[in-house]
């Protein structure tokens, strides 16, 4: 009876091999998640402190208070620095939540761009690694 090599590092049980970038990828994109999650806290005691560290937006649809848009990346940032350290600590939860918490936070940022344009692409950068790194290194099967 001839017998199967066991699996190596480099394939999954359910699919196929595992990109060396993504399974790096992931723990990078917890790294990203956590300093993403740091700078949104920044962005938040930012505009919560002082209304005028952000740009005044007079006719724009989705125009907020910039300490509205505090609280929301305060609130954001918290969370994105929890699920940055459970996807650390390999917590299946947190990848699931990383991925989700990070489009969100795409979104968010995407309709703060007229306040912070450079900052705002930057998250939504970081968030579009994020969530490809997430999705990319399934260790299994999603069904």
């Amino acid at each position: 009876m001839a017998q199967s090599a066991p699996p190596t590092s480099s394939t999954r049980p359910h699919g196929p091999p595992e990109s060396p970038w993504a399974a790096g990828g992931t723990m990078f994109a917890g790294v990203l998640l956590l300093v993403d999650g740091i700078l949104d806290v920044f962005k938040g005691i930012a505009g919560i402190a002082s209304d005028d560290v952000y740009a005044r937006i007079s006719n724009y649809t989705f125009k907020f208070d910039v300490t509205t848009w505090g609280w929301i990346h305060l609130g954001l940032g918290v969370v994105l620095i929890l699920i940055g350290l459970g996807i650390l600590t390999g917590a299946a939860w947190a990848r699931v939540l990383g991925v989700v918490l990070a489009a969100l936070n795409i979104v968010a940022n995407f309709i703060w761009l007229p306040y912070q344009p450079v900052w705002a692409i930057v998250s939504i950068a970081i968030d579009t690694f994020v969530i490809w790194a997430l999705c990319a290194a399934r260790t299994k099967p999603v069904i």
